[in-house]
């Protein structure tokens, strides 16, 4: 297979056609024109993703990039009978989880880090509750800020569990599938880790947490 362009230089087709088995025949034999409509095919899809799941110091681009290396190098191991696109998505998550586990360092988070809107936001939040750590409330924005810090207080399977589940609103057999995890794995890390985004909002009203 020869090289390809950034994926940042293909177009985003929102009008998505399915990848049928004559294309995937196609780049097997070696057909690089087709090849490449596969990559702008599918690169919503694997944008999307990495958009969500990437870690904070993680280029988009170079992440998307490595999903695609590998759904090439890969290729041969797609058998069906879930849609191609299913197959991908479980690259473009493994990938991003595996990033996050490179990048899962010890960190001293403290209150200064927020800016004046965050800190007034997180001061007047509710403490999570046991079925979502989206439901602080507030303003959408400022939520989304405040969590995406809160966040680092989690373990990357952690991370990708709760945005999987509670941002994302998959459903626990929709996360098995896209991680290869028992649904009692599922349930016991968003349990963990749902406890562990209300400890830190806790402690961060405080002053200082120490994020591990």
């Amino acid at each position: 297979m020869g090289k390809y362009s950034r994926t940042q230089n293909y177009p985003v087709d929102t009008n998505h056609q399915p990848v049928t088995p004559d294309i995937l025949s196609a780049v097997r034999a070696g057909d690089e024109t087709v090849a490449k409509e596969l990559v702008e095919m599918l690169y919503p899809l694997v944008i999307s993703i990495v958009r969500r799941h990437r870690p904070r110091l993680e280029a988009e681009e170079d992440l998307s990039q490595e999903v695609f290396m590998k759904m090439f190098t890969r290729l041969h191991q797609y058998s069906g009978p879930r849609a191609f696109e299913h197959w991908v998505s479980k690259i473009a998550v493994n990938t991003c989880y595996d990033r996050l586990r490179r990048q899962n360092t010890r960190k001293v988070m403290s209150f200064a880090e927020l800016d004046t809107e965050e800190a007034q936001f997180l001061g007047k939040a509710e403490s999570f509750g046991t079925d979502s750590p989206t439901s602080i409330e507030g303003t959408p924005g400022l939520a989304h800020e405040v969590l995406e810090k809160l966040f680092t207080s989690l373990r990357p399977k952690e991370q990708m569990v709760i945005r999987l589940l509670d941002l994302e609103e998959k459903t626990v057999n929709e996360v098995c599938a896209l991680l290869d995890w028992k649904a009692s794995r599922v349930r016991v890390t968003a349990m963990r880790a749902r406890r562990k985004l209300g400890q830190a909002l806790e402690s961060l009203e405080q002053s200082t947490v120490l994020l591990s």
